[in-house]
């Protein structure tokens, strides 16, 4: 199928445009057309399958909850990352020259009670400059009966929070938590075709997934300035795949370009 079988392309309106800086979030919705929406439930669930076992209490959330680079095994969502819809959200938001950051699945299966705490994207991986944009794309509705994604309007205004880690812990992959007052908190439900985007500075985080009969399928998708560097990694460009524009970093250029 053609892109346009697939995804809704569409600009966002002004008005859209200035809630997202106000309030640091959109929900774009119905982004995937059924046929999209379907072909990627059924190629991210052939990948998930292959790579993942059921939930785990003793295993990290990395074990239990993602499956890195999932573009690389399903030809819906590379299709998605490289040549979708997002990538001209991005550029309204990022500015012309735009790469894919990260690409992977985000589950919260059912039985996968663990919450996640508060943080920033950008805690996790800080890109400079400090525009990169996360997405999330329902594969199932997601509210707060399955842990759908909980964030704080406005929060991104505060900035980068800064938080210790020491090796052991990087090493490890664990959570960085950061404080947050729960009483400002928005639940983001979606239904499945939705998108989420925010700032890479927005305050967010999930619950455990409750629900008996219901999983909380998530394809996170990052996007960022085609010139945007790793902060912790010597300020190393982060490799990622131009999809739009130019950039003035060779490897960038020649990162999966013939993918």
């Amino acid at each position: 199928m053609q892109s346009d079988d697939l995804f809704n392309f569409r600009k966002l309106t002004q008005n859209e445009l200035d809630s997202f800086q106000e309030n640091g979030y959109l929900i774009i919705r119905q982004i995937l057309k059924p046929a999209g929406l379907a072909q990627m439930q059924a190629e991210c669930m052939e990948a998930w399958g292959r790579e993942k076992e059921s939930f785990d209490p003793n295993k990290s959330w990395l074990q239990n909850s993602l499956l890195v680079n999932i573009h690389h095994q399903a030809p819906t969502v590379k299709k998605y990352y490289f040549e979708g819809p997002l990538v001209e959200v991005a550029s309204q938001i990022i500015g012309p020259n735009i790469k894919g950051a990260t690409s992977q699945l985000t589950f919260k299966m059912k039985g996968n009670t663990k919450p996640f705490g508060w943080h920033q994207d950008n805690g996790y991986g800080e890109l400079e400059p400090y525009n990169a944009l996360t997405t999330l794309t329902a594969l199932d509705d997601t509210d707060r009966g399955n842990g759908c994604l909980w964030l704080i309007p406005g929060s991104h205004k505060n900035g980068q929070i800064r938080v210790a880690q020491n090796e052991e812990q990087k090493k490890s992959q664990s959570e960085i938590i950061v404080e947050a007052d729960e009483s400002l908190a928005v639940p983001m439900e979606m239904k499945a075709g939705d998108c989420l985007i925010f700032n890479c500075w927005m305050l967010h985080k999930s619950d455990g997934n409750h629900s008996e009969t219901r999983d909380r399928r998530i394809l996170f998708l990052r996007y960022a300035d085609a010139d945007a560097v790793e902060v912790y990694n010597e300020r190393k460009p982060r490799l990622g795949r131009l999809v739009k524009g130019n950039t003035k970093f060779e490897a960038v250029a020649a990162f999966e370009a013939d993918l």
